[in-house]
């Protein structure tokens, strides 16, 4: 794949995507429609970023993004009978915004490189065992159940561990800043230990405390 150097961004509050994961995506703001309208004509890729502030601009409020976001392609592709598009988004690769780019579009563009993050388009698929799948998680697991969150960890075990921490990073009960520290982390083991450091910041309660016979 083609690496595009200027590329449109969604700034969406509350929501991050991680390579090799598959996100569905509401799309109603007319500004949105017009960016969907025209990536469709071309390479259908499009760059997710979180807002962390924003600063008026008369009677505007632009959002100051965080600097790491991921490029993430569509791959599939619906429109509603009241004019709204439904898409799936697949990650793909991370990237560090270099700068805006002004034009007379109504969303966003900004330059970007991926100079860092070429480790997000390995294919290689690595053998894990699910037992140690479930030793790495076994606490992540007990605070999506404590949260009310449902895994279906059984279909977790047909991908690799990349898409599997991946995944789990991107649908956990975590903060949104804990999310971009694991967005933002170099490669699957720093990410890895990222997830291990942000549990042992939660309290022991938040965790069953129960014994499995």
């Amino acid at each position: 794949m083609k690496l595009p150097k200027i590329i449109p961004i969604f700034p969406l509050s509350n929501f991050i995507i991680f390579p090799k994961t598959t996100v569905p995506l509401n799309i109603f703001e007319p500004r949105y429609v017009d960016m969907i309208n025209d990536i469709m004509k071309s390479n259908k890729l499009f760059g997710m970023a979180q807002p962390k502030t924003t600063k008026n601009l008369g009677d505007a409020k632009i959002p100051i993004l965080h600097n790491v976001g991921c490029l993430g392609k569509i791959i599939s592709f619906k429109e509603t009978d009241d004019g709204r598009y439904l898409i799936e988004l697949k990650g793909i690769i991370r990237f560090e915004i270099i700068k805006e780019i002004n034009s007379n579009k109504k969303y966003r563009e900004f330059e970007i490189n991926f100079n860092n993050f070429s480790d997000d388009l390995n294919e290689k698929k690595e053998d894990l065992k699910f037992s140690d799948l479930e030793l790495i998680f076994k606490d992540l697991r007990l605070l999506f159940e404590k949260k009310g969150f449902i895994i279906n960890w059984r279909d977790l075990e047909k991908q690799s561990l990349d898409e599997i921490i991946n995944a789990l990073a991107m649908t956990s009960p975590f903060s949104l800043e804990e999310k971009q520290v694991l967005l933002e982390a170099k490669n699957l083991n720093v990410r890895k230990t990222k997830i291990a450091e942000i549990l042992n910041t939660y309290s022991y309660d938040e965790f069953e405390n129960t014994t499995l016979q």
